[in-house]
C-alpha cells in the first residue's frame, strides 16, 4: 500500500515510573504555571501511595505492542515510536531518534479522544516545540483525528462497562446507576471547543448501546484557583447528592472514566481511592469500569484512523449525528481562552 508516511508516533501525557521521578515529572507538568509548591507536594503524595509509579506508560507500551502486531499482520507496515509530553520517553528525544532512523513524515496518534486545548491543541504545540528543539531536519508530524464517536472506541467502552455491570448482583443490575467521568477543564476553555458536547455524545452512544437510561456525565480531577469556574458536577459531589436524595436505591454505581483511554493517577487516586472510599462511607457498592487500553476494538480503531490518511478509499466511520471529526485541525481551534 502506497503511503506518504514513514512511521506512527504514539503521543501521550507521560507519568513517573518510580519515586525519584515524581517531583521532576510534576515540575515538567506545572512549568510556567502559578501553582503553589504546597499544591505540588500534595499531588506528589498521591503518587507516593503507589510507589511513585503511574500506570500510564505501561498501558501505552501494551497499546503499542498490540498495534505493532496488528500493523505487521494487516498493514500498513509502519514502525511505531513513543513520545510523551511530560516524562520519558520525551517527545524531543523520540523525534531525534526518528530523524536518525531516517523518518521524514509521521502520523501521530494522541491518546485523547476529545477536542480541547489540553487534549488536542496543547499536544500540537508540544510536538512543534519538540521539532524545533530537534532542528530543521526533524520529521514532520500530522495528528490523527479525534475519535470520541468512532465505533471502535464506543465498542471498547461498552465491553468494559458490561464487564463492570456483570459484577453487580443480578437482582440489582437493572437499578445500577451509570456514571461517566472525564477530566474537568475551566469553563473558559470549554467555551472555545467541543469538549463537553463530544463527551455528552459519547455518553449517549455508550448508554444507547447498553440500553441504559440511568446515566449521568460528571467531571473529576479539577485543579487551579477555586475562584475559576470549571466544568461540573464533580464526581464525589454527585455521589453525595445521589445518596442525600435517596436516589441510590440504587445500591450500586458503575463509574466509567470515558474521558480517558488509559489508567493513570487521576483514575487510580481520584476514582479508585477517593470516590471508592466515599462510596464505602455511604454504603454504596461502586464498581469502576476499565478504560479502552489495549482492547482489540480500540486497537483496530487506531489502524482505521491510520488507513484514513494513508488510503483515501478508507471510509471515515463515526456513530451518532455529529459525524467524523475533520482529519486536520483548523488553525486556532481549541485555543485556551482566558488563563
Amino acid at each position: 500500500m502506497a503511503t506518504a508516511y514513514d512511521a506512527i508516533l504514539v503521543v501521550s501525557f507521560g507519568g513517573p515510573e518510580g519515586i525519584d521521578d515524581v517531583m521532576p515529572f510534576l515540575e515538567n507538568v506545572l512549568r510556567g504555571r502559578n501553582v503553589p509548591r504546597e499544591r505540588m507536594l500534595g499531588v506528589a503524595k498521591h503518587y507516593e501511595l503507589f510507589g511513585g509509579v503511574s500506570p500510564i506508560n505501561g498501558q501505552n507500551r501494551k497499546l503499542i505492542a498490540a498495534l505493532q502486531q496488528l500493523l505487521e499482520t494487516k498493514g500498513p507496515q509502519l514502525p511505531i515510536y513513543f513520545g510523551n509530553r511530560n516524562w520519558h520517553p520525551l517527545l524531543a528525544d523520540t523525534l531525534s531518534k526518528m530523524r536518525d532512523d531516517g523518518v521524514q513524515k509521521a502520523l501521530a496518534f494522541v491518546t485523547s479522544a476529545y477536542s480541547s486545548y489540553s487534549s488536542c491543541r496543547q499536544y500540537l504545540e508540544d510536538i512543534e516545540r519538540a521539532r524545533a528543539a530537534v532542528g530543521a531536519d526533524a520529521p514532520r508530524v500530522e495528528k490523527l483525528r479525534a475519535f470520541y464517536n468512532h465505533p471502535g472506541f464506543i465498542e471498547a467502552n461498552v465491553a468494559n462497562i458490561r464487564g463492570a455491570l456483570a459484577r453487580v448482583p443480578e437482582e440489582r443490575r437493572m437499578m445500577a446507576q451509570l456514571v461517566f467521568t472525564a477530566h474537568s477543564i475551566p469553563e473558559s476553555m470549554a467555551q472555545r471547543c467541543d469538549y463537553e458536547v463530544q463527551l455528552r455524545e459519547t455518553s449517549k452512544l455508550i448508554a444507547a448501546a447498553l440500553g441504559s437510561e440511568k446515566w449521568q456525565l460528571v467531571f473529576q480531577s479539577r485543579s487551579g484557583s477555586p475562584a475559576q469556574p470549571w466544568l461540573g458536577p464533580d464526581v464525589c459531589d454527585y455521589l453525595r447528592e445521589l445518596h442525600a436524595a435517596g436516589t441510590i436505591g440504587i445500591r450500586d454505581v458503575v463509574v466509567a472514566p470515558i474521558g480517558f483511554v488509559s489508567d493513570h493517577m487521576e483514575i487510580i487516586y481520584d476514582l479508585d481511592t477517593e470516590a471508592m472510599g466515599l462510596c464505602r462511607e455511604l454504603g454504596v457498592n461502586m464498581i469502576r469500569a476499565g478504560t479502552a487500553g489495549a482492547d482489540p476494538a480500540f486497537i483496530e480503531m487506531i489502524r482505521e484512523l491510520i488507513l484514513e490518511r494513508t488510503n483515501p478509499e478508507t471510509p471515515k466511520r463515526a456513530l451518532g449525528a455529529q459525524g467524523p471529526r475533520e482529519s486536520v485541525c483548523q488553525p486556532g481551534c481549541c485555543n485556551f481562552g482566558v488563563r
